[in-house]
């Protein structure tokens, strides 16, 4: 019965140490995606629809069948 206890242990200390690593690493996680978001109002990004037109041609046919085309 010794033995299944000790197990016993060393499984809910692997667990444990599991779920603080886990724990630790979400929040840093999050911690660094806070950090690099840029503060301060959102807004869409104003783009000329003639912009379009520069685009180098299609590779293949294929490619150019999947392009939408106004």
């Amino acid at each position: 019965m010794g033995i299944s206890g000790e197990r016993r242990t060393v499984w809910r200390l692997v667990v444990v140490v599991w779920a603080l690593a886990v724990a630790v690493a979400g929040g840093l996680t999050l911690w660094m995606q806070d950090s690099t978001e840029p503060r301060g109002p959102y807004v869409w990004e104003q783009t000329d629809p003639g912009d379009a037109q520069h685009l180098p041609p299609c590779p293949t046919p294929k490619a150019c069948a999947y392009a939408i085309t106004p």
